[in-house]
């Protein structure tokens, strides 16, 4: 398809910033007027023909939804953003797919990353520690095997996704349910900020000074499941958002996968509901990656699915005596952060475990 006119952009940009006015009634607009330019010029009585609220209609033509869209333009044209339209070419396949996609996105950082092989982690925002740590693991195994991590920027689970993936210089993506100019959480603001300066992107396909609203939080989850190959759930309550994401996923057609806990912990129940309705329990980063193995020509092959061979050199520092991840850096000659990484692969693996502050190896 040609690309859009400024004209054109401008013009969806008007409607995207209608109030009531959703992906279906904005691509019925569309269809039925042949363009966002002719549905503005359209009357009112053409409008309520389609059933569209009067609430949309009445200020289409106003100062206000005019200066919303120029301001949207501008913004546009600073280095590292764009806006990208569901019948673009740039707009993302997999999320095009949905019959809900959202007629506009904003984007801050890589766009590109939009297109390549993603997976969607996401949990609880009160999270164990446990959890985090499970989150991180997990997101530094698969961005440092190419699959991009994408989450909701959201306090617990998400935020650690997102920063296990930036420990490995990987890829990582954050969809806001918020405008991109109104960042939430505010605790948040600094690695929103990370993720953008270390090649990663965010997200949103609400106007940019969208304050939180309950409401556009579901509506979030759908692209975070929309984006991505699979979904999974690393730590979560019945009642979690997190199973919205899940539930999304499946009906989409992707891979659901969560990690149990235990039965005494209210955060493992939201996955073991999940694991009862279908879901892949997943023990280990290889059980996401036998699911995937078709998509590993296109992201590179994840460090840590071939064997652990018995050379590996951390494993022979702490099979002749425990040490501090420190203690490790310096006698490995290792950066500390890889040494983190690879512990945590480890540890994963089962090979090495932490006690009393110490790494000490355990027996395959």
């Amino acid at each position: 398809m040609p690309s859009i006119s400024p004209a054109e952009l401008d013009a969806r940009l008007r409607l995207h910033h209608l109030p009531e006015l959703g992906p279906a009634r904005f691509r019925r607009l569309i269809e039925a007027f042949g363009s966002a330019s002719a549905a503005l010029s359209a009357p009112a009585s053409a409008w309520r023909s389609l059933g569209m609220p009067e609430a949309s209609a009445a200020p289409r033509r106003s100062p206000e939804i005019r200066d919303a869209a120029a301001r949207a333009l501008a913004w546009q044209e600073r280095p590292g953003h764009q806006l990208l339209c569901w019948d673009s070419p740039d707009y993302p396949a997999l999320l095009a797919e949905l019959g809900n996609a959202p007629p506009l996105l904003y984007v801050a950082g890589d766009a590109t990353l939009l297109e390549r092989p993603q997976l969607a982690m996401v949990g609880s925002r009160r999270a164990s520690v446990a959890g985090l740590d499970t989150a991180r693991a997990f997101a530094r195994s698969l961005a440092g095997g190419g699959f991009v991590i994408t989450s909701g920027l959201a306090l617990g689970i998400d935020g650690a996704a997102h920063l296990g993936a930036l420990e490995v210089e990987g890829a990582t993506v954050a969809v806001l349910g918020t405008g991109l100019e109104r960042v939430y959480p505010d605790r948040h603001r600094g690695l929103a900020a990370r993720i953008v300066d270390e090649g990663g992107a965010l997200v949103s396909e609400l106007p940019l000074e969208c304050p939180p609203q309950p409401a556009n939080f579901p509506r979030r989850n759908r692209i975070i499941s929309g984006l991505s190959l699979g979904v999974l759930v690393v730590e979560a309550s019945p009642s979690s958002g997190s199973l919205i994401t899940a539930r999304l996923a499946a009906e989409q057609g992707r891979e659901v996968y969560a990690i149990p806990g235990s039965i005494h912990h209210p955060g493992a129940r939201g996955c073991h509901q999940l694991i009862r309705e279908g879901a892949a329990l997943v023990e280990k980063v290889e059980d996401i990656l036998e699911a995937l193995r078709g998509w590993q020509a296109v992201a590179s092959e994840p460090r840590i699915e071939a064997p652990l061979q018995e050379a590996h050199p951390l494993l022979d520092l702490l099979r002749a005596a425990p040490y501090s991840s420190e203690g490790l850096a310096l006698a490995s000659g290792w950066e500390l952060p890889r040494v983190l990484a690879e512990l945590t692969d480890l540890e994963l693996m089962g090979r090495v475990a932490r006690e009393a502050g110490c790494w000490v190896h355990r027996q395959g």
